[in-house]
């Protein structure tokens, strides 16, 4: 079906899904994501050459709650994706434009307001995860700086948002190295060199935020053409904004849900002591990596499947889901075996301190289970979020959620840190198999037919 030209098809806005245009947006976006994780190990690894527990356990901290801050609003990033990619396959220019107007106004308020509010944040936050002094110092530290990045964080969220929905996976790749490498070499100057400790790993990422953002303008503002501007009437028009914030507050809570379960596990394994929690904040960049690896499949089937439901093209939509998948599975298995092969490696290269490199081996094969136990959940996400089914990854995160808490509350008591990593393994597969029960019901609502499933069993 993908072989079909587009007037065979019967439809203008018909286009092709194959390995080659799967691999053209996954590798590059891949490559971007790696970045991400890159830098909170280099963060960790920097702080660890410092040889004190507490302090990668303070950075492990202040990380969960800024995520819970920030990436819970990653649907700034998802969202705009999703209802771009529509446009894009409708081919409706000015409603690209409209759509990064409207997203670029709710991250700036959204920004601000965690800037205003950031004592209340912090305290709060910090009170939740109940941590020692010392953890709770270099938290605190760190997120007494990092914070002020919020309203560029947001803006980045969008404008990487909007051009992953316009195919632009290249530029997305480009400026994400340039983050990734200033990134990297401010943290080295600033903690190695200038002594500034757990702080100059915040002001790096604070710097870098700015920056990025900065150097992104210049490539979206030539993919606005102004004979394709909306007017300021469709910028503004209420049914769009509620489309935007429907599909952004559904996306929310998902994220707060998903992040609230990594946050919940961080506490749970604070409760074992500063060595454990040090070493857990050392596996999970096995998953971190794993995810962000992943991650490039998943933006890709974000692409295509948004793409498809605008042009209202399904054969390009069923190809969609069933090569990212292909390739899903496939990175997964390799990571995991990587992961096996050379684990005690990467931990040694994580920490310098033998307790908790001692204790990270004890746990590393919940670890490297991690990809293979989250990929349909990736993958499932990636296609949820194009096709702008909101609501039903709410429901089935939620349903997740429900799991895990109850692993935990079985698992924990019996087995301990053992317990929680299992735990952790339950709430990713059960996410990724109710996701992909329920794609098999919406699919078909989607493009008008009661017919078969859009993936074969």
């Amino acid at each position: 079906m993908a072989g079909l030209s587009l007037k065979q098809a019967g439809n203008p806005r018909a286009f092709a899904v194959n390995h080659g245009v799967v691999l053209r947006l996954a590798l590059p976006m891949t490559a971007a994501y790696l970045s991400v994780p890159l830098v909170g190990l280099v963060d960790t690894a920097v702080i660890g050459q410092i040889g004190i527990a507490a302090l990668i356990g303070g950075i492990a901290i202040g990380a969960v709650i800024l995520n819970i801050l920030f990436t819970t609003c990653n649907f700034l990033r998802a969202g705009t994706t999703g209802l771009t990619a529509q446009a894009f396959g409708a081919g409706d220019e000015k409603e690209q434009q409209a759509v990064l107007g409207r997203a670029l106004m709710i991250a700036l308020v959204i920004g601000l307001a965690i800037v205003v509010l950031q004592k209340p944040l912090i305290a709060t936050g910090l009170w939740l995860m109940h941590v020692g002094p010392e953890v709770e110092g270099a938290a605190g530290d760190y997120l007494a700086v990092r914070i002020w990045a919020a309203p560029f964080v947001l803006a980045n969220f969008v404008l990487v948002g909007w051009l992953l929905g316009v195919a632009r996976p290249g530029t997305v790749l480009l400026l994400q190295t340039i983050f990734a490498t200033l990134n990297i070499g401010l943290s080295l100057l600033f903690v190695l060199h200038l002594g500034w400790g757990v702080a100059g790993v915040a002001w790096a990422s604070v710097l870098g935020e700015v920056t990025i953002v900065v150097l992104t303008l210049p490539f979206v503002v030539p993919l606005l053409p102004a004979g394709s501007r909306p007017s300021r009437k469709r910028v503004f028009d209420r049914q769009g904004f509620v489309r935007i914030i429907a599909v952004n507050r559904d996306i929310m809570i998902r994220s707060f849900s998903l992040l609230f379960a990594f946050a919940f596990f961080t506490r749970q394994g604070a409760q074992f002591g500063d060595v454990i929690l040090a070493a857990n904040a050392v596996l999970m960049h096995f998953f971190l990596i794993g995810g962000y690896f992943l991650d490039g499949l998943a933006t890709a089937a974000e692409q295509l499947a948004g793409r498809a439901v605008g042009a209202r093209y399904r054969p390009a939509f069923r190809s969609s889901v069933r090569l990212t998948l292909i390739w899903g599975f496939a990175l997964s298995l390799a990571l995991t075996a990587i992961y096996l092969a050379a684990g005690r490696q990467f931990i040694a290269f994580m920490t310098t301190a033998p307790e908790v490199r001692a204790t990270a081996q004890m746990f590393l094969i919940w670890a490297a289970l991690t990809p293979l136990a989250g990929v349909l959940a990736f993958q499932m996400d990636g296609i949820f979020i194009g096709a702008t089914w909101s609501s039903d990854m709410r429901n089935m995160m939620l349903v997740s959620l429900a799991a895990y808490l109850a692993a935990l509350a079985v698992l924990t008591p019996a087995l301990g840190n053992h317990g929680l990593w299992l735990a952790l393994l339950v709430f990713l597969g059960v996410r990724g198999l109710s996701l992909f029960l329920r794609l098999r019901r919406r699919e078909p609502e989607t493009f008008g037919e009661a017919g078969a499933p859009a993936v074969s069993s």
